[in-house]
This record gives C-alpha cells, structure tokens and sequence, in this order.
C-alpha cells in the first residue's frame, strides 16, 4: 500500500496566498503555474466493464447532486429543476418530486431536518420531509451553501465572493484574495472556502467579513467534506489524490495517493469512513481516516460516470449517482 505523505505548509507558502492585488482584480501569487487557469472536472467515465455492486434505481437525467437526511431518513437526488426525495427506508417506493427555481448544483443537509439547494441567483431550504421551499436571493451563481453558527454560508463562484445569510438581517458579503468560490466549509468554530480556480483553501473571518490565509490544495482540487476530528478531507482531481486540512491552524494533514481521478467524496462520522468516487475507472473507495494515514477499506464498481455520492450513516449505506443518466446505486457494505 501507498505510504502516506504529509505536507506541513511554511509561513512563506501562507503568505504567497494572502498578498494583496496587483494593479488588475487578479490577486498577485507567484505560485500560481499559468495566468490563466482552468478549474479540474470529473474524468469521463469507460463504458462499465462490470456489474455495479448493490441496487440501482433506473434514473435516465443526469445526476447533479445527492445528499441524504438521517432526521427525516430522506434521500435526495437533484437532476435539473427536479428533486427527488426518496424513503430511505422504503427506496422501492415512487419519490416525490419537487421542482427547484433553477438547475440545481448542490445539495447540502443543514442538520436540522432540511436541505440547502444552489440554484442560479438562490439558495433553496427544503424543509423535509414535507419538501416545503424557502427562498434566499443571492446575486450571482452560488455554488454551495453550508451552515454555519446559525447562518448560512454561500460560496459565489462567479462574484468570487462568499454570502452570509442570517435571517434577520439582509445578506453581507466576504471577498479577498479568490479566484472563485466553489465550496465552504464549517468545521464548528472554523469556516473555510474552496477556490478551485487558485487550487487553495483559505481561511475565512466570518464576523471580520475577511477572507485569511490560504494554502494549495494539490493540482485539480475538486470536491470536500468536513469530518469529526475538525478537518476538511478534499479530492484532489487532478493530482489523484486524497488531502486533509486541519483549520486552526490551516495546515495540510495528509496527502494520500488516490489513482483513478477522484472526485465525489462523502463522510460517515459513525464509521470513520471517507467514501470517494473515481470517475476514470467507475468505482468508489472508503478510506477509513482517523489513523495517521487513510486505509482502503471497501471498493466497489459503480454506475457510469459516478460523479456524486452521499452516505446514510445510520445503516452506512453508500449511494453513489450518475452524472450522465446511468441511475443511482445503493450499495450495503
């Protein structure tokens, strides 16, 4: 088995990141590797060679996002407008369908029995099970939305620009030193920003209103996860492989060497599990993480192109999604 390689960032690699702006609306950083960089995407999936382990529910749109609820034991699926919200205790039953106020690009569970949906110019709460949605505007394309200390966090990609919304008051906005806002994450006390663009995740000061320090998250970074010891687990697309942050302070933990072009990622708190899909070869890998370096656990072939996957933690159930009409598969460890 790969031997596990750990980074520990330098105060000048901090620095490089939190520079201030050159004359244009670029921030200056003398490590970015070319003027005009290009965000990793999923590799495209082979034809499957083999059987996808476990159920697959025929689904012939192509899956944006997928997340589950453990509260309300609801499974939620995103193609387009639609969203479907499955029984995860009964998946052979008819979904109910819900339609969005836009294409949807993520799917996140708030933790109090809703969902958070970014669709173009919106955050959508879905409250669940009954799927009653509420409407946040949000100028610009947000990409993903978390919770956070009692608001909401919203990564604007397109403004470079992270939302803060609180329900009494109208919404305030981070910016510094991005490319793009792909994702946040909240940690508990922490909150941090993806930016797929620069390759980094930054530190961010919610109640200054500043983004901080960052550091290079590998060569393509992707997609991201919090996990219960407090640190943000990130595919690294391009690189192929699995990285861990810790975020007080900001530091790489890990770099564990992933083949295969990961990309999707889900967490089971209850298992310790990372579940990572490899689009290049239709599998997804569980990575038992806690250790002082990740261990293969499980590994399964998948539909076509498995670009999303989500975890019910309760029965450590994995569903893994399409992203080009292959279905979605529930697979039982």
């Amino acid at each position: 088995m790969p031997r596990l390689v750990v980074l520990v960032a330098s105060t000048a690699l901090c620095a490089a990141f939190v520079a201030g702006c050159s004359s244009g609306d670029q921030p200056r950083d003398e490590l970015m590797v070319t003027d005009n960089p290009v965000a990793a995407t999923p590799a495209r999936s082979p034809a499957p060679s083999a059987t996808p382990t476990g159920t697959v529910l025929p689904l012939s749109a192509p899956v944006a996002a997928v997340a589950t609820d453990a509260t309300t034991r609801t499974l939620a699926v995103a193609t387009g407008v639609e969203l479907r919200l499955y029984d995860l205790d009964a998946l052979d039953k008819t979904p109910r369908s819900l339609t969005l106020p836009g294409t949807a690009e993520s799917l996140t569970t708030a933790g109090d029995g809703a969902l958070l949906a970014t669709v173009p110019g919106r955050v959508v709460r879905v409250a669940l099970p009954g799927g009653t949605l509420t409407e946040s505007a949000v100028d610009g394309s947000p990409a993903a939305a978390t919770s956070y200390q009692g608001d909401t966090l919203v990564a604007v990609r397109d403004r470079r620009q992270i939302a803060v919304l609180d329900a009494d008051q109208a919404p305030r906005l981070i910016s510094g030193s991005l490319l793009s806002a792909d994702q946040v994450f909240s940690t508990g006390p922490d909150a941090l920003v993806l930016d797929r663009l620069r390759n980094a995740v930054f530190r961010l000061d919610v109640a200054k209103g500043t983004v901080g320090e960052g550091l290079r998250a590998g060569q393509g970074s992707t997609n991201g996860v919090t996990d219960r010891w407090g640190r943000v687990l990130i595919t690294d697309t391009r690189g192929g492989a699995l990285l861990a942050f810790s975020a007080n302070p900001l530091l790489m933990r890990q770099r564990y060497p992933v083949p295969g072009s990961p990309y999707g990622i889900a967490y089971d708190a209850k298992r310790d599990l990372a579940w990572v899909t490899l689009t290049e070869t239709n599998e997804v890998v569980a990575y038992q993480v806690g250790g002082e370096e990740p261990i293969e656990r499980h590994r399964y072939p998948t539909v076509a192109q498995p670009n999303s996957v989500a975890v019910d933690a309760a029965t450590g159930r994995v569903v893994v999604a399409s992203g080009n009409g292959g279905g979605v598969q529930v697979v039982q460890p």
